[in-house]
């Protein structure tokens, strides 16, 4: 969790996390809750002693101070680097994100053996039209043009397998989108109803997100993204290329059979030049930013391959399975009763 503004709710967080924590323990879950790590991004209020007395309160709780403040982004990749867990889970500190809804994100996603899964907010999470239509607009923008089918799920809460997770923090760069990242380790992603409420925003009309770090994450998608409209622009350059070609045939033929159908003389021939050169440096153009896009996820750290193993879900899908099962014959004898 990075860490900005956040003394208001920690002690909150710290205590729905514990909860969590100690009912797996009660009910002999294969997995324990090992660690919450807290990134102080420098901030703006008494986080920082905050998280040290938590710390020292309670073992499990890892606080870590940046030396100033980087960014969400940088502060959620620090976190995940120093996490060990089998599943990693990123999320806001602002009470956003429900501690509760994380057995849920795990139980979907080692029943559905997903590697990733996001939390979809059930409902505007900000209550603002503007705030809540903008973003969607802005990320179904970039999923026509990137071609990614998952970018519209993207946010900050996820659960993650850790060791895709790690992998993919590992090769970030400062400009680099972590969920494009993830995107090159796993394809197996999938999505998460839960409901998201952003109280700080809804009750003061302040977010922990400023329009600077807003556009920021923007841009580091659009960099970190191979844009589909590169490729559109090769294959428009190319396919003008073919039709001028064509038809300086036609037109050539048509002199040479039809004289007399040609009214303008010079005027067809400068034409089909201008479009057969214009195409052909749209084309050359394509190609060329198609390379340097290449070269840009290689320098990235875009892997050629990635092995994963998923064996030990099944201790954990049995326990879930056991659970639920247990609710339901729980539910059908009240119901009877």
């Amino acid at each position: 969790m990075p860490v900005y503004a956040g003394a208001a709710y920690l002690r909150a967080l710290v205590s729905a996390l514990d909860a969590l924590r100690l009912e797996w323990q009660e009910h002999g879950a294969p997995l324990i809750l090992a660690e919450a790590i807290f990134v102080d991004d420098a901030a703006i209020d008494a986080s920082g002693p905050l998280l040290d007395e938590l710390g020292r309160s309670h073992p499990w709780v890892v606080p870590i101070h940046l030396s100033r403040n980087f960014g969400q982004h940088p502060a959620t990749i620090v976190g995940i680097l120093h996490s060990s867990g089998d599943w990693v889970v990123t999320m806001d500190e602002d009470l956003q994100h429900r501690c509760e809804a994380i057995p849920a994100l795990l139980r979907e996603a080692v029943t559905a053996q997903l590697d990733i899964v996001y939390a979809k907010p059930a409902s505007a999470v900000h209550e603002a039209a503007i705030r809540d239509g903008s973003s969607r607009s802005f990320k179904r923008a970039m999923q026509w043009l990137t071609d990614n089918p998952n970018l519209t799920s993207f946010n900050s809460f996820r659960l993650m397998r850790g060791s895709i997770a790690r992998a993919a923090a590992s090769v970030c760069s400062h400009d680099t989108y972590l969920d494009i990242t993830l995107c090159w380790f796993t394809q197996r992603i999938g999505t998460l109803a839960v409901e998201m409420k952003d109280e700080r925003f809804i009750r003061t009309g302040r977010s922990g997100y400023s329009l600077k770090s807003l556009f920021a994450h923007a841009w580091r998608m659009i960099f970190s993204s191979q844009i589909k409209i590169l490729r559109l622009g090769a294959i428009a350059g190319f396919a003008v290329v073919g039709i001028s070609i064509l038809a300086a045939v036609y037109f050539i033929c048509l002199k040479l059979l039809y004289p007399e159908q040609i009214q303008v003389h010079g005027w067809t021939s400068l034409f089909l030049a201008v479009t057969f050169f214009g195409g052909l440096s749209i084309f050359m153009l394509g190609i060329s930013l198609q390379y340097l896009s290449s070269l840009v996820l290689k320098a990235h750290g875009k892997p050629t391959y990635f092995t994963i193993d998923r064996s030990g879900d099944a201790a954990t899908c049995e326990w879930f399975a056991a659970r639920h099962e247990g609710a339901q014959s729980t539910a059908r004898s009240i119901a009877a009763a």
